[in-house]
């Protein structure tokens, strides 16, 4: 892995041949990235209403492979750029991720089903930083003209406005069909 630019080249060494971050790096990214690929399709209708049970089955992989990237994401925050600042942003996102999916996932199993809607946008929201931190990061790169200083603003800007979005989507919803259309 090129190991010069961004993230990466801001790692120590030390860090970067610890067995115990590369294995949380890696969950990460590998099971976050499957939760990015397949969370937006839950939301469609169409889907929902006539393969419930391939939305099931894609909500139950959505729902481990959110939980497993954010005890990761949780435990590589520690390590975060920036210090405390950054550390905090990352863990912070860690935890309302990883509370929001379980929570959904617990709300359906009790037959929850709009509660389910309404959290599981929350969830997805946070997932979508990985998104929004890519868009804001070579943003704030230029403006500040430094990694380190943009990487602190960054890891709570790539998911509170996510998460205002979400609650400004959910407020007034009473199905989450009003929301996708």
């Amino acid at each position: 892995m090129d190991r010069k630019f961004g993230l990466l080249n801001s790692k120590s060494v030390e860090l970067l041949t610890n067995t115990f971050w590369n294995i949380g790096f890696y969950m990460h990214i590998i099971f976050g990235g499957v939760a990015l690929l397949i969370g937006w399709t839950q939301f469609s209708p169409k889907m929902r209403n006539r393969r419930m049970a391939l939305h099931r089955k894609l909500g139950k992989v959505y729902v481990v492979a959110v939980l497993l990237s954010a005890l990761a994401g949780i435990y590589i925050g520690f390590f975060a750029t920036g210090g405390w600042i950054s550390s905090t942003g990352f863990i912070c996102l860690g935890i309302i991720w990883f509370y929001t999916t379980l929570k959904a996932y617990l709300y359906i199993k009790r037959g929850a089903v709009e509660q389910h809607q309404k959290m599981m946008v929350y969830s997805y929201a946070a997932c979508f930083a990985a998104v929004t931190l890519r868009i804001w990061l070579p943003i704030l790169t230029m403006v500040y003209g430094d990694f380190s200083k943009a990487y602190l603003v960054v890891a709570w800007l790539c998911w509170i406005p996510n998460l205002i979005v979400a609650y400004l989507l959910t407020r007034k919803t009473t199905n989450i069909d009003s929301v996708v259309h």
